[in-house]
């Protein structure tokens, strides 16, 4: 019963991040990679940008469903067909690289 106990305050303890998968899923490698510019901004320089800012997680996963200009440049990232769920996802896991 102890080791259930543990195992369970391990798993709720980590926060559930999606992976490179659903980054590829959703067609965000088209214009993003992991360490360098493409279209739009290395994943690792948004996670820098945005580190320890509050509600950025909200932020992102907002201007991943609805497109953004302006933060990055003059190109446009457009609206993206991906769930809330996963846009949530997909903007935590990119906060959480460095």
């Amino acid at each position: 019963m102890k080791a259930l106990v543990v195992l369970l305050a391990a798993a709720a303890a980590v926060p559930a991040f999606a992976d490179p998968k659903l980054a590829e899923q959703k067609n965000c490698l088209a214009c993003h990679s992991l360490d360098k510019k493409v279209v739009g901004p290395a994943f690792k320089d948004v996670a820098a940008k945005y580190a320890g800012k509050p509600g950025m997680a909200a932020t992102l996963s907002e201007k991943i469903r609805k497109g953004s200009v302006g933060a990055w440049g003059d190109v446009a990232m457009p609206p993206n067909d991906v769930s809330a769920a996963d846009a949530t996802k997909l903007a935590e896991w990119v906060l959480s690289l460095k």
